[in-house]
C-alpha cells in the first residue's frame, strides 16, 4: 500500500509502531520492519551505550528501514543524533519538538525527521523548521496525551501543513487505516496494538491484564508525572489519585533516585534536564520531580511485570483488543482489511 509515508521512509506499508519506553526494543522493532511497517526504537529509557547496542542488534535482525525516538531535551541529545547519523538510521522521531538546528543536521545527513505533535500550531512550527512529516496523536492514545479526539485533531493538522501527516490515537485495524487515509493522512501509528503482539517483550501476564479491559479500562491522570497520562485503571493509579502532595513527591524522589542509578546520570545532569523540561513545558518543580518518577513506574509494570507497583500506559483501544498476533499477522490483516474497506467505498454511488 503506497502513500506519501511509504515513499518518504522506504517501507512497504503505511503503518508505524511507536517508540514506547521499555517496550519498543530490537525484537519488536525488527519484527515490525520485516513485516513492512516502520518500527521505532524507544531510546528515552536507554543509556547511550544501550541505544548504540540496540541499533546494532536491530540492524542485525533486519535490513529494512527503522527509526529511533529521541528526547530533544536530553542532556546527550547531540551525541545521540550523531549516533543515528553514523549508524545511518533512516528515521528520527521526537516526542518533543526538536530544535531547528537538530532538524537541519539530521536532514543534511539524510535522516528523515518525524516529530510527534498534539496541536496544529505545533505541526506548523516543526514544518516551518524543516520536519519531513509529523505524527499527530489524539486524546484516545496511551501515555502522554491531549484532550482533543483524533477525529478533530487530525483534520485540523491536515489543514495546517503540507507535509505528510501520520494519524495516531485509537487505531488498531484496517478500518482505522482506511479512515485515516480518507481524512488525508499518509498512514497510522499504533502503540498499544503493537504492545499486544507476540514479539512484544512485555510479560505475558501483563498482556493478559490489557486484554481483559473494556473501553472504560483506562483513565487519564496527572498524578503519575504531573502531565495528562492515559494508563490502565489499577489500584496503584487509584492510590496515586488519592495520595497527598507530600506522599506523591516522596515516592517521586525515591523513584527519581532509582532512575539515576539505572542511567548513571549525575544529580547535576538530572537537575539540568529538569531545568530544560521545566522551561520547555512550563512545569512546576513538583511536576518536574514527578516526571523523573515516571520511567521507573513504567518499568515496574512493563518490564518487571509488577502490576501492583507499576503503571501501564495504554490507549483506549485496549478495550477492543482480544488477541496477540505476530507483527506480520497484524500488519498483513490491517492492510488487507483497509483495502477491503476502500473497495467497499468505491462501490458507493
Amino acid at each position: 500500500m503506497r502513500t506519501a509515508l511509504t515513499d518518504l521512509v522506504g517501507v512497504r506499508h503505511p503503518v508505524v509502531q511507536t517508540g514506547m519506553g521499555w517496550v519498543a526494543g530490537p525484537k519488536l522493532v525488527s519484527a515490525t520492519a520485516e513485516a513492512g511497517g516502520l518500527g521505532v526504537l524507544a531510546s528515552a529509557t536507554m543509556t547511550y551505550p544501550e541505544l548504540e547496542a540496540a541499533i546494532k542488534e536491530t540492524r542485525s535482525r533486519t535490513s529494512a528501514p527503522f527509526g529511533v525516538n529521541l528526547r530533544a531535551d536530553a542532556h546527550d541529545a547531540p551525541e545521540r543524533i550523531d549516533l543515528l547519523i553514523r549508524e545511518e538510521v533512516k528515521v528520527a522521531s521526537f516526542a518533543l519538538a526538536p530544535k531547528p538546528d537538530m532538524i537541519a543536521k539530521l536532514t543534511d545527513a539524510g535522516v528523515v525527521v518525524i516529530p510527534s505533535i498534539g496541536a496544529a500550531r505545533h505541526a506548523e512550527k516543526v514544518a516551518k523548521w524543516g520536519a519531513h512529516a509529523v505524527i499527530v496523536q489524539g486524546g484516545e492514545g496511551g501515555g502522554h496525551t491531549g484532550g482533543v479526539a483524533t477525529t478533530l485533531l487530525l483534520p485540523s493538522v491536515l489543514d495546517a501543513v503540507d507535509i505528510p501527516v501520520v494519524a495516531a490515537g485509537g487505531f488498531f485495524d484496517g478500518r482505522g487505516l482506511a479512515a485515516a487515509l480518507a481524512y488525508g493522512a499518509a498512514g497510522i501509528a499504533m502503540g498499544t496494538r503493537f504492545l499486544l503482539t507476540r514479539e512484544s517483550t512485555v510479560p505475558d501476564p501483563v498482556k493478559q491484564v490489557y486484554l481483559q479491559r473494556d473501553l472504560n479500562g483506562t483513565v487519564v491522570t496527572t498524578r503519575v508525572d504531573g502531565l495528562p497520562h492515559r494508563v490502565l485503571r489499577s489500584d496503584l493509579v487509584e492510590h496515586l489519585e488519592k495520595a497527598g502532595r507530600i506522599s506523591s513527591l516522596t515516592r517521586a524522589i525515591t523513584n527519581a533516585a532509582r532512575f539515576r542509578q539505572h542511567t548513571g546520570l549525575s544529580w547535576r545532569t538530572m537537575i539540568r534536564e529538569g531545568l530544560a523540561m521545566k522551561h520547555g513545558r512550563d512545569l512546576t518543580w513538583s511536576q518536574v520531580i514527578m516526571a523523573a518518577n515516571t520511567p521507573m513506574l513504567l518499568k515496574a509494570g512493563l518490564v518487571e511485570g509488577r502490576t501492583d507497583a507499576g503503571v501501564l500506559a495504554s490507549g483506549q483501544v485496549a478495550g477492543l483488543l482480544h488477541d496477540l498476533p505476530t507483527c506480520a499477522e497484524l500488519i498483513e490483516s490491517i492492510v488487507r482489511d483497509a483495502e477491503t474497506a476502500i473497495d467497499r467505498l468505491r462501490a458507493v454511488r
